[in-house]
């Protein structure tokens, strides 16, 4: 049977309420750095996209393929980022992603020809999965240990609003400046971020054999079924990512395909930002209080409940509206179970190193998602779209089931 090594209690995982209480200015720093993060680095295709595909006379298959590349790369360079983290602690690594995403800014606003605008992509892969949400998710368990959850709500509530600012401050940039001066803008808007993680604390190194700190009160501590509870996180973590993939590039396409105006699509849309929102601000002030595996069930119920109003949605427009909202809180919560559930299965012992490994294969293949959205879309429609997606949340739920089941057997 699968060890890990703590100075907890012997026979369970570290002790939920190991570590200090994150620090105020501390979330609020790390919360202002992740509303940055994704809006200049994750969102990039997502504003300027179509303006790239203009510019270089290249097709929207090419320009995506680089977002996609991007994700490939984070997903290899996750388990030693999450090892750096475990080690060293977040400062380095999540002002390094602020530094190589601005690095990759620039790159990608001077490239002519492909293999330069990939090469920027792959830059930006290594800079998301160093200044995005599981690194900050990594850097809290590496602060305050199993009372990291509530923080990790908390900072997730300004990620929540970065397509919120980013979008349209990312237009406004192209306007003024093309969407080459605007990639310029944020790498300095980047750099000035990376000063907000000096607000993490330094933490004593974590020996190479990955031994406690406490040494010779250490104990081996048993983590049972740790081979299923490992694939089962994974499963759920790869559809959840897929899904978020997937529809993130496709939303308003398939939204559209309800036959409504777009003014009222466009308008339908914003109920996604609002949902997501309003899924982390109930788990700031009242889910955090409830077992983070037992709250993962959560998700995948909003997710079955939105995809059945999306198929109501052509009747009314208040269906449609409630397909957005509902998705947005089911994805919202899903990002705050994501980084909770492995503190509950493994403890927060290498958390960071462990959770890297899972989430590898998941961000492999959440990079095909985009992909593989359009061409059930391009071959089917949006409604079996929607069907598929409706069809991978109740798997999750079942996933979601036995890691209850798994966490209560002792």
């Amino acid at each position: 049977m699968a060890t890990t090594r703590s100075s907890g209690t012997v026979g369970t995982p570290s002790s939920p309420d190991a570590g200090p209480e994150a620090s105020k200015t501390l979330i609020i720093c790390l919360g202002l750095s992740q509303l940055i993060g994704w809006g200049a680095l994750h969102y990039i295709i997502g504003v300027f996209g179509v303006d790239m595909a203009t510019s270089l006379e290249w097709s929207d298959v090419v320009v995506q393929g680089g977002f996609s590349a991007s994700l490939v790369v984070m997903g290899l360079s996750s388990r030693l980022i999450g090892q750096w983290i475990d080690r060293y602690g977040g400062r380095t690594a999540m002002m390094a992603g602020c530094w190589i995403g601005a690095l990759g800014c620039v790159l990608l606003s001077a490239s002519q020809n492909v293999v330069t605008y990939y090469a920027a992509w792959c830059v930006l892969g290594v800079a998301m999965r160093l200044a995005l949400y599981d690194a900050a998710f990594a850097t809290l368990v590496k602060v305050a240990g199993g009372k990291s959850q509530r923080a990790m709500t908390a900072i997730t509530l300004f990620g929540g609003l970065a397509s919120t600012t980013f979008w349209p401050l990312g237009h406004a940039l192209a306007q003024m400046y093309g969407w080459r001066g605007a990639l310029l803008v944020y790498a300095l808007i980047l750099v000035g971020a990376s000063f907000l993680h000096l607000a993490i604390p330094k933490v004593p190194q974590e020996p190479l054999n990955g031994a406690s700190h406490a040494g010779s009160t250490a104990s081996v501590v048993v983590v049972p079924n740790v081979l299923s509870k490992t694939i089962l996180y994974g499963l759920s973590a790869m559809m959840v990512l897929f899904m978020q993939a997937g529809m993130a590039s496709h939303f308003i396409e398939i939204l559209s395909a309800l036959g409504w105006p777009i003014a009222a699509v466009v308008t339908v849309s914003t109920l996604f930002g609002i949902g997501q929102v309003t899924g982390r601000l109930y788990m700031v002030f009242h889910g955090y209080r409830f077992n983070p595996v037992k709250m993962n069930l959560l998700p995948p119920c909003l997710l079955i409940c939105s995809y059945l109003m999306f198929f109501a949605g052509k009747q009314s427009l208040y269906f449609a509206g409630a397909f957005a909202l509902l998705y947005g809180a089911g994805n919202g919560i899903a990002t705050i179970t994501r980084g909770a559930v492995p503190i509950v299965l493994f403890g927060t012992q290498g958390y960071g190193r462990r959770v890297g490994s899972i989430l590898r294969p998941a961000f492999v293949v959440s990079a095909a998602a985009p992909m593989a959205f359009a061409w059930v879309m391009g071959g089917w429609g949006a409604f079996v779209t929607v069907g598929t997606s409706l069809v991978f949340s109740a798997v999750l739920l079942g996933v979601a089931l036995a890691l209850v089941y798994l966490s209560s057997r002792k």
